[in-house]
């Protein structure tokens, strides 16, 4: 499927706050920079040719004619039985088809987990989806997941979701035997409930390279590749990290604007504050890979703007080359072969 053969990707246009103006654009910067990968443009045809007009397409993107859309606050039953034309519903057919590789959506996310999951199914030994997706570290970056798929999970559930993000590590950046923590309170044994504590001996006893607990700030400080949690902590983390992020923003702009002097210390200190941003900018890690799935389906912000909406196609193409549900398939696979050995 990768490597010398084309990738094809699909992209529901008309999802997300801001829709085609900046699906389009973020498509077309894209292919700008990488060869070997062709788009499918899924949404109103007639909005999707006015904002094409003009631009040098090459063969590489196509349009593919869907009539409805799926607001951001639909309830996900409403859109899967009464939307089977949308924008979304339609990317995700074209990946059960084999028209397409992977998808990419900026659309309501309960929805599109919904969809993927009835569209696709799940692969052999997966419970439940999950959703990942890199965040900045003092290493790099961190995997996290999950980050809102599943707000109660047992501990069997962690157990898989470990596997899973093990695997698409090691397959997106290569890293032989990813280090996998257990978000928690605190690092001691009696710290946590009852399923984290399970997942705990089920990690302790598997061929995983599992650390143990971690709390909160070990995301950040480096130390594991990997963060398990279930959803509803997950996507605490998560927004409570955009929003400190936004607050550290809001207060250098604030004290650098007070007078002469701090405007002048602010040019100063410009290249480094833009070396800093760059690191932070939630856009370059856009695009959150929903695992578990017998196909390829990134969920990327419903406010992306055209980089950050680039960026999550970038992720889709990665996991496209690496195969990863193949792999998260045969490595959740061997793990409970050996479970069942001991």
């Amino acid at each position: 499927m990768a490597g010398k053969q084309r990738i094809t990707i699909a992209l529901d246009v008309m999802g997300g706050d801001h829709g085609a103006e900046i699906v389009v654009p973020a498509a077309f910067n894209f292919l700008k920079t990488t060869d070997g990968v062709d788009l499918i443009l899924v949404g109103r045809q007639e909005i999707i040719q006015g904002l094409l007009e003009g631009r040098p397409a090459d063969g590489r993107i196509s349009i593919h004619n869907a009539t409805q859309e799926i607001g951001m606050d639909e309830l996900p039953s409403k859109a899967l039985r009464g939307k089977k034309d949308s924008s979304m519903r339609v990317a995700i057919d074209l990946v059960k088809e084999g028209r397409a590789h992977a998808c990419v959506s900026a659309g309501n996310t309960g929805a599109l987990m919904a969809t993927a999951r009835f569209v696709l199914k799940m692969l052999p030994n997966v419970d439940r989806p999950a959703i990942i997706t890199a965040i900045p570290s003092i290493e790099g970056h961190t995997w996290v997941l999950d980050l809102g798929a599943n707000v109660d999970c047992a501990a069997e559930h962690l157990f898989q979701f470990a596997v899973m993000g093990s695997e698409l590590v090691a397959s997106v950046d290569d890293v032989p035997k990813p280090r996998i923590g257990l978000l928690n309170i605190g690092q001691e044994e009696i710290k946590g409930n009852e399923q984290v504590k399970v997942a705990h001996e089920l990690l302790s006893t598997s061929s995983l390279n599992y650390v143990g607990y971690i709390e909160g700030d070990g995301i950040y400080l480096g130390g594991v590749d990997v963060v398990v949690s279930d959803g509803f902590v997950g996507n605490v983390a998560l927004k409570s990290s955009e929003g400190v992020a936004k607050m550290i923003s809001h207060y250098l702009k604030q004290g650098f604007r007070q007078n002469l002097l701090t405007k002048l210390a602010g040019l100063l200190a410009m290249p480094v504050l833009k070396s800093f941003r760059r690191k932070i900018d939630p856009r370059r890690y856009n695009g959150a890979s929903l695992l578990g799935l017998r196909g390829i389906v990134v969920k990327s912000h419903g406010g992306a703007d055209s980089l950050a909406f680039e960026n999550a196609i970038k992720i889709a193409r990665k996991a496209v080359l690496a195969k990863v549900p193949e792999r998260i398939a045969h490595g959740v696979e061997e793990q409970l072969q050996k479970r069942d050995s001991v």
